[in-house]
């Protein structure tokens, strides 16, 4: 009897539904040839949910998602909704109670999407982010004072468990020696500032390094790991930072790899439900217009399956992917790739095919 996976989807705002269905197109393809079923449960959550509703997520929801293999999400994101209602009251809110305590995000530049770093090649850009996801500044620790006056004090505190730290670095040491290439592991901080809460990092990583002693691990200043994905990305393998750091050098990242139409991510909890995602937003202005690059989407749902288990189907939809960007689409970018998002969402499943 073939394998059957549950996977909760949640398309969200804007262009997010056009992206998710290509994905799903592509899913359903690699399940069909590699002898396994996928079904899926739709969640409206999102802008217009909000607006309808007033609610974000119920605790129902809640229940409900945590029993899925998976999260599948589109994007979040509404013109119409104050900014920060629907990220910390969705993405924030499922991170953290569903403790997705790793953020993975892949760097890797594709042959026939343009770098804007002059000279590199796919060969020089192919490492993987590891952010910690749960904690750090995005914990929501703080808080103001006298707010509106010119008394105002606003405190946002950056909250590093010793548990919290241990477990994202091993995750990567353990990812390192997975990937099985340059086997080089940098931890990427502010020591010379930030030191209380990278002193414990430091810490932590010195002493769980000791266990991995065919990983070569080193450290960064983040402003220096800034400089260096510009100048030498073939430096890199994997890299292991905090909350904040993360976010940032994730979407310095997705421009180095061609942009965020071809950008995806997965929030990780190894023991328990991961969601899925592609990094870019929802682009309101382009919905229904079929103009979005659905690849993100699509690789979030390869990085999915290679998180289930289905390595080697998972591997077809990469494969797919880079015959797609070599040898079809024109350009990565919104109404420019010479096909609708339908279009390419039907090119990937032809390779597959």
């Amino acid at each position: 009897m073939s394998k059957q996976y549950d996977i909760a989807v949640i398309p969200g705002d804007g262009t997010g539904p056009e992206v998710v269905a290509e994905g799903i197109k592509v899913l359903d393809a690699v399940a069909l040839k590699h002898d396994f079923k996928l079904t899926y449960t739709q969640y409206n959550l999102g802008g217009d949910n909000y607006l309808a509703t007033g609610e974000i997520v119920s605790d129902q929801t809640k229940e409900n998602l945590l029993k899925a293999d998976a999260i599948f999400l589109g994007a979040i994101g509404h013109p119409d909704v104050k900014p920060g209602i629907l990220e910390k009251g969705i993405l924030l809110n499922l991170r953290f109670e569903f403790d997705q305590y790793i953020n993975l995000r892949p760097v890797k530049l594709y042959e026939g999407v343009e770098t804007p770093l002059k000279g590199k090649k796919p060969e020089d850009i192919d490492f993987v982010v590891v952010r910690e996801n749960t904690e750090g500044l995005y914990a929501g620790a703080g808080g103001c004072l006298k707010k509106g006056t010119l008394d105002e004090v606003a405190v946002q505190e950056s909250i590093n468990t010793r548990k919290g730290v241990e477990r994202c670095i091993r995750y990567a040491f353990q990812l390192c020696r997975k990937r099985d290439k340059a086997k080089r592991l940098t931890l990427c901080g502010k020591t010379n500032v930030l030191t209380f809460a990278f002193d414990l990092w430091e810490r932590t990583f010195n002493e769980v390094a000791k266990e991995y002693s065919d990983i070569k691990a080193d450290y960064a200043h983040v402003d220096a790991i800034c400089m260096w994905m510009v100048k030498n990305p073939e430096w890199f393998d994997v890299i292991v930072t905090d909350n904040m750091f993360g976010d940032i050098i994730t979407d310095l990242g997705a421009m180095i790899q061609g942009g965020m139409g071809i950008a995806a991510g997965g929030n990780i909890n190894p023991d328990g439900v991961s969601m899925f995602e592609p990094i870019g937003g929802s682009a309101p202005k382009y919905t229904g217009q079929q103009v979005i690059n659905p690849i993100a989407a699509i690789m979030a749902g390869q990085l999915m399956l290679e998180t289930l288990g289905e390595q080697k189907a998972a591997a077809d939809i990469e494969k797919s992917v880079i015959k797609v960007l070599r040898d079809d689409i024109s350009d990565v970018g919104a109404g420019k790739m010479g096909f609708t998002t339908s279009q390419v969402g039907d090119l990937v499943v032809g390779y597959i095919k």
